[in-house]
């Protein structure tokens, strides 16, 4: 057990801003019913933590609920195993909870159970809590309207551009068929993942075509934290490699020192188009795995990739995927503007 200083509980408005989000999550996302057990593992040592038990336990009365502080692995474990396929596990922890060489989501996917993940919470205190429960909202139309419409034209689109601060970074390709996290699991293998959502990612089909400069308002620091410069990082990228900076931090530095020592150089990989409004350039979490959903353009610097296999990339030694969000005002797919005044226009 990882030990954390209290943190103070969140306001009432907030408890019941989480139990509305959660209860339209379980309804429409997941689409979990009375017809299946749900069993809620959590633990108490932060605000947003506790917080998120309360929602659940007015969404979901007949639960079983199991403090992760309370008991030892095997009973976790066992507890797992009781459940039958569709049934739901949610996980709400204020760090990752560790069992032993069990990666928790991943094998309860393997037991055909849904899964709604809440993780790192004690990265967010104080009104980032508010913030994160904000980001549960779970409007459907938009996200599943608009992320279909971004996987159409993402996939038809023959190149693309991402312009900021007097910046422009080029895609002279077509893209990978474009993934989408928009809480629509239909015709999926599994239900459910790490919340909040919003996020519709690719990449260029040929790497080698990205080209130009872009502003960087925040990235992921070596704590996996959200790390905001004071002025932004300019990066300048040739055939798809990261060659220059201005304005870098040491900080920033140290990231890309980290990428080149053990890969060489530095990629740029993914190119995710995040949707989830309730996170801006000013409205932000430390948690750069929450913030990853923010609506706007992210890259990510390094070779890692998974869902992507490219030609000429090991994935044993492909070792980084850090994520970078870029300022944005425009993104042409093809000749269209799909992103204005801070906003996705597909």
């Amino acid at each position: 057990m990882t030990t954390l200083a209290p943190t103070p509980d969140l306001p009432a408005h907030a408890i019941d801003a989480a139990a509305a989000h959660l209860d339209n999550i379980l309804a429409v996302a997941i689409e979990h019913g009375p017809a299946h057990q749900a069993l809620v593992v959590y633990d108490t040592r932060t605000g947003l933590s506790r917080a998120l038990v309360e929602a659940y336990r007015r969404n979901l009365p007949d639960a079983d609920f199991l403090d992760f502080d309370s008991v030892d692995a095997a009973e976790v474990l066992a507890r797992f195993r009781q459940l039958k396929p569709q049934d739901l596990v949610v996980l709400v922890q204020s760090t990752n909870f560790r069992l032993e060489a069990f990666r928790i989501r991943v094998e309860l996917f393997k037991l055909g159970l849904k899964v709604v993940e809440h993780v790192h919470l004690s990265r967010m205190p104080g009104i980032q809590g508010e913030h994160y429960i904000a980001a549960l909202e779970y409007d459907p139309a938009y996200f599943r309207g608009v992320g279909r419409a971004l996987k159409g034209r993402i996939d038809a689109a023959p190149h693309g551009r991402v312009c900021g601060g007097g910046e422009e970074l080029v895609f002279a390709s077509r893209f990978e068929p474009a993934k989408l996290n928009i809480g629509d699991y239909s015709g999926m293998n599994n239900v459910g993942g790490q919340f909040p959502i919003g996020e519709v990612f690719t990449e260029a089909l040929d790497l080698e075509a990205v080209n130009g400069r872009a502003q960087i308002h925040v990235f992921g620091d070596t704590s996996y934290l959200s790390n905001r410069p004071e002025v932004p990082v300019t990066i300048v990228v040739e055939r798809g490699r990261v060659v220059a900076t201005e304005h870098a931090t040491p900080e920033f530095q140290r990231v890309l020192d980290i990428i080149r020592a053990d890969e060489g150089e530095v990629w740029v990989r993914e190119l995710g188009f995040g949707m989830n409004r309730a996170f801006t350039r000013e409205r932000r979490v430390d948690d750069i795995g929450t913030y990853e959903r923010m609506c706007g353009i992210h890259l990510s610097l390094g070779a890692k990739h998974g869902v992507y296999p490219k030609s000429g990339f090991k994935r044993k030694d492909a070792r980084y995927h850090i994520d970078v969000f870029v300022v944005t005002d425009a993104v042409y797919l093809g000749s269209e503007r799909v992103y204005a005044d801070g906003a996705w226009c597909p």
